[in-house]
């Protein structure tokens, strides 16, 4: 035997290993479901994005429900270059007039979201797992209404209310479509844009993190995962928590340590348990195979986030 084939059966052998060693795990999450919450500079790489879609694929055959909630703000604000649309900001957050948002739905529901549920259809082609592109607004899956937002004036201390535009929040979740297709004897993987309706019937752009909260708590989720662009949650000597308690996540918001975009995802996640979701995790969704290794591993990946 030559060193390539030696090395060859070695590598067969290590992943003979690492397969028997996930079997407790798998056991766990047999015919579970799991909320992925997928966005960020992932999106823009379509290698990264055609890994990510094989991994979904790989979840479904080891008997995961996998749901995928995805973003899309750089697609949008693109497209918006594109059209010669203006966005005006308001403390860093886009207002979403009708222009912004009827391009903001083309591109989430449209673009971004049949990308996505394809590149899982081609990844899952043999076994014959698909996607399926939705938004919130099929099926009645996402009610919301309009964002409400106060800005103090730092003269004055009067507190006044910051229109945002056509952006909601949940109020409502119908997850009766979710459901029939989790439960279908067809591996569908559903893949859900954050497009959300009012009950006047005027339609919203919502966060994605906030509509994967909204979604994992309603279908009472094992898990969530936070794919995010940074591997998970520093604590105050700057490493990574592996894991911690609604109480203690609260805590890192009021001492200062979860600083920025760190603390709305914080927030979700705890939104997330108190609803229902047994633990969110908050992970680097760039690493290859990030999902796989918090769900199937012992280490895991990232920092988790559950009740107690």
């Amino acid at each position: 035997m030559d060193e390539i084939e030696r090395q060859s059966e070695e590598r067969g052998w290590a992943t003979a290993r690492t397969l028997a060693e996930a079997l407790p795990y798998i056991q766990v999450y047999d015919r579970e479901t799991v909320v992925i919450k997928y966005g960020g500079h992932a999106m823009g790489d379509s290698a990264v994005a055609r890994q990510f879609a094989a991994d979904v694929v790989l979840l479904k055959l080891m008997g995961v429900n996998p749901v995928v909630v995805h973003g899309g703000g750089p697609q949008i604000s693109a497209m918006l270059d594109k059209a010669g649309v203006r966005s005006a900001f308001v403390d860093g957050l886009r207002v979403t007039d009708a222009d912004t948002m009827q391009v903001a739905e083309m591109v989430l529901s449209g673009a971004v979201n049949k990308e996505i549920a394809h590149w899982i259809t081609v990844a899952g082609k043999e076994a014959d797992v698909r996607g399926i592109g939705l938004s919130g607004k099929d099926a009645g899956l996402l009610t919301v209404e309009k964002t409400r937002r106060t800005k103090r004036d730092p003269d004055s201390m009067i507190e006044h209310e910051v229109d945002l535009g056509f952006v909601g929040e949940p109020t409502r979740v119908d997850a009766k479509l979710l459901t029939r297709l989790l439960e279908s004897d067809a591996d569908w993987v559903p893949v859900v844009a954050p497009i959300g309706v009012a009950e006047d019937g005027l339609t919203y752009n919502v966060n994605a993190d906030t509509v994967a909260g909204a979604l994992a708590g309603e279908l009472k989720a094992k898990r969530m995962l936070l794919l995010t662009d940074v591997p998970g949650v520093k604590g105050a000597d700057g490493q990574i928590i592996r894991q911690m308690t609604l109480g203690e996540a609260s805590r890192l918001i009021e001492d200062g340590v979860a600083t920025g975009g760190m603390i709305p995802k914080l927030q979700t996640a705890m939104a997330a348990v108190r609803a229902g979701v047994e633990a969110v995790v908050i992970l680097d969704g760039r690493r290859p195979h990030a999902m796989l290794v918090e769900l199937f591993t012992e280490t895991g990946a990232g920092t988790l986030v559950k009740a107690g």
